[in-house]
């Protein structure tokens, strides 16, 4: 039996103003305030994290970003460095996921500076993972899966790799209704788990929590906490329902 503390993550994307946002957590913190059982965390948008960090005061529920660029500041419209999601109490940035490399062109060399810069304020990163479709058609799903944390692992020391959360999302599964079967979802990560040993080194291998994402919902949260290497799950739609969630977090396994 595994002793690592599953995560419960909500990533609501492009989804509620700061508003809704508090209306939600209002509505859900009662539900969850004495599950201790799992780590809970929301990752809002950007204009709401403020306002989430503030609300979560006192509660065991993390709030973290979307994304972060890797520097501090400087002439880059748009972005959010590092120890600005600090100053205000962030604990968590989601890195490389799938939407910010289709529609943002990020690569997993910018995945690698960001991971180092989380690292270096504190921030714990979660490292977004993922194949399309056609290559796990053509059964390339290890090779795209190994050149990814291959890129975003770079140079990272192994005593630095002990923060880092994975999350495997298949990209024909996030948004689509179409969920990784268990089993299928557990292959992928005890693939990764071994690239985790070979690139760093047993003991963060063992240690290393793992999440699934791609269209989890309360009737497939259980299957999926039961595999022996998914270790939590990220959730989209079914984060922004707060009842729906609720019963996601109370998954019996």
């Amino acid at each position: 039996m595994s002793t690592r503390k599953k995560i419960i993550a909500g990533n609501w994307k492009m989804y509620k103003t700061p508003r809704e946002s508090l209306e939600f957590l209002n509505a859900f913190l009662p539900k969850v305030h004495d599950h201790e059982r799992d780590e809970i965390i929301i990752f809002p948008t950007a204009t709401s994290l403020a306002f989430v960090i503030d609300r979560l005061r006192g509660t065991h529920l993390h709030a973290g970003a979307q994304t972060m660029h890797w520097l501090n500041e400087g002439p880059y419209t748009g972005q959010t460095s590092p120890n600005m999601l600090t100053s205000i109490g962030a604990t968590h940035v989601l890195l490389g996921h799938s939407e910010r490399r289709l529609y943002a062109n990020e690569t997993y060399e910018h995945v690698n500076l960001k991971i180092k810069a989380a690292i270096a304020h504190d921030l714990i990163p979660v490292l977004c993972l993922g194949e399309q479709l056609v290559d796990r058609q053509g059964g390339f799903t290890r090779d795209i899966i190994m050149a990814q944390m291959g890129a975003a692992l770079s140079n990272i020391p192994a005593e630095n790799a002990t923060q880092i959360v994975i999350a495997y999302e298949p990209v024909w599964a996030i948004g689509t209704g179409s969920t990784a079967s268990p089993e299928i979802a557990n292959e992928v990560h005890s693939i990764i788990r071994t690239q985790l040993e070979w690139v760093f080194n047993a003991e963060i291998a063992n240690n290393a929590r793992i999440l699934y994402g791609g269209s989890v919902k309360p009737e497939n949260s259980a299957a999926l906490l039961t595999q022996p290497d998914i270790d939590g799950l990220l959730v989209g739609g079914a984060s922004l329902d707060p009842a729906c969630f609720a019963k996601i977090v109370h998954t019996k396994y």
